[in-house]
């Protein structure tokens, strides 16, 4: 033993400082990072010379065999008012299924009105078109 330290000189505190559980987090989500950069470089890029197409100037045009439903709850199909649901269901050439055009501005509880006449017609699918956005 040494003179003029005694042995509490030489012992270390009983709390130990626990880290942070948050720093292993980070360091994974820093990995991630860098993995997924890394990945993403790999693909070659396109040519250069390269000019997509573009479709902002082509009209959208409903399918000629669709049910187009107008923002009035009035129903077309091929030009053709469509008066009763189950003649229309009946006159499917495809049993079973039947596509739906609806305008933009029919509110949602006819939509659901409508789909829900078209299933109790005999339609056993409803395909609802609409247009993607960018």
């Amino acid at each position: 033993m040494i003179r003029g330290m005694g042995s509490a000189g030489f012992r270390r505190s009983g709390v130990r400082k626990g880290r942070e559980p948050t720093i292993a987090l980070i360091n994974i989500v820093f990995l991630m990072l860098v993995f997924f950069l890394v990945a993403g470089t790999l693909t070659r890029p396109l040519d250069p010379e390269l000019r997509l197409v573009s479709v902002a100037d082509l009209e959208g045009v409903a399918p000629a065999d669709a049910l187009v439903i107008r923002a009035d709850g009035g129903m077309r199909w091929r030009g053709e008012v469509v008066a009763d649901v189950a003649d229309f269901v009946a006159a499917q050439p495809e049993a079973g299924r039947v596509r739906v055009v609806p305008d933009r501005a029919l509110p949602a509880a006819d939509l659901v009105r409508i789909g829900r006449a078209l299933r109790a017609a005999g339609a056993g699918r409803v395909v609802i078109v609409t247009e993607r956005g960018l």
